[in-house]
């Protein structure tokens, strides 16, 4: 009797997960496309394949439903920052860290555009997120990089803007897909075109700090 109520437990949180993440997703979709303030909750839900009754049991309004999906944007753009670690060589650290934002601006074009929206819009909802955790890390990974640059394995940069470049040369070819493509027929979901980009955009950004 205990084991079946525990695979009822399970099936039931997996079966939870799952409609939440259906929400999320087609929030991403609909905010990505329409913004917060073009999207109603009746079109997530339908999207979704949900009630909306049963939506607002877990996102009890548009803007919290907004927000988790922010949330969920910032996990997903931040873990290849996470990983960024003292102990490797700081051009293979960075080049590294170049290329998984490049595969996030392939892999989730909606969730960037829609961080990118946000940004614009003066991030009155994520403000919060912005200058706690975020800037945390930005401080943190900033120290590792100004440490390379103290004992002489990186040119003199600054940790913070060197960051931004990066933010924005990689997240431009999610942003700008449209313009890219327009100009050269191509996006990063080609794969020679990705490992091109890849390389291109490590090699100029990596021989600009590389010590001479």
């Amino acid at each position: 009797m205990a084991g079946e109520t525990v695979k009822t437990t399970g099936r039931r949180s997996r079966a939870v997960a799952a409609k939440k993440q259906a929400i999320l997703a087609a929030g991403l979709a609909l905010f990505s496309q329409y913004g917060i303030h073009g999207t109603s909750l009746d079109q997530v839900a339908e999207q979704a394949g949900v009630s909306k009754t049963n939506m607002l049991y877990y996102y009890p309004s548009k803007e919290a439903l907004y927000i988790a999906v922010l949330k969920e944007i910032l996990e997903i753009w931040l873990a290849p920052f996470k990983a960024f670690s003292a102990d490797q060589e700081p051009l293979i650290a960075i080049g590294d860290y170049i290329r998984r934002k490049l595969e996030v601006s392939r892999d989730y074009p909606q969730a960037s555009r829609l961080f990118c929206l946000e940004m614009l819009q003066g991030a009155p909802l994520l403000m919060a997120e912005l200058s706690g955790d975020l800037k945390q890390l930005v401080d943190e990974k900033s120290a590792i990089i100004a440490d390379w640059v103290a004992s002489g394995k990186l040119a003199p940069v600054d940790p913070q803007h060197l960051v931004f470049m990066i933010w924005a040369t990689t997240q431009h070819y999610a942003d700008f897909a449209t313009q890219i493509e327009a100009v050269t027929g191509k996006n990063l979901s080609d794969p020679q075109f990705f490992a091109e980009t890849v390389s291109g955009v490590q090699r100029m950004i990596t021989e600009g700090i590389r010590v001479r």
